[in-house]
């Protein structure tokens, strides 16, 4: 446990960036699973109607710096490649 105060408030403020952080992710992967499956249920319409959300999710996540921009861009391509492909 920290003794300091510094060390203190340093506890607090990462705790509070952890559970920003956690929720971006969690809503960030939901939504990629989400188009997904409805990719795999060949419903490739509403993939494609879902998909300004995915990536406002995934550019999120980029601007808080939970990922990283290679990643968000491979995973901003692979949406767009996935619902491209299942005609």
């Amino acid at each position: 446990m920290p003794i300091s105060a510094s060390a203190k408030k340093s506890l607090r403020v990462s705790e509070r960036k952890r559970l920003f952080n956690d929720r971006l992710r969690r809503t960030m992967r939901l939504s990629i699973r989400e188009i997904s499956s409805l990719v795999k249920e060949g419903k490739t319409k509403e993939a494609k109607e879902m998909l300004p959300t995915v990536y406002k999710a995934i550019d999120k996540a980029l601007k808080r710096g939970v990922l990283k921009p290679n990643t968000a861009s491979r995973k901003k391509s692979l949406m767009s490649r996935m619902t491209k492909e299942s005609k």
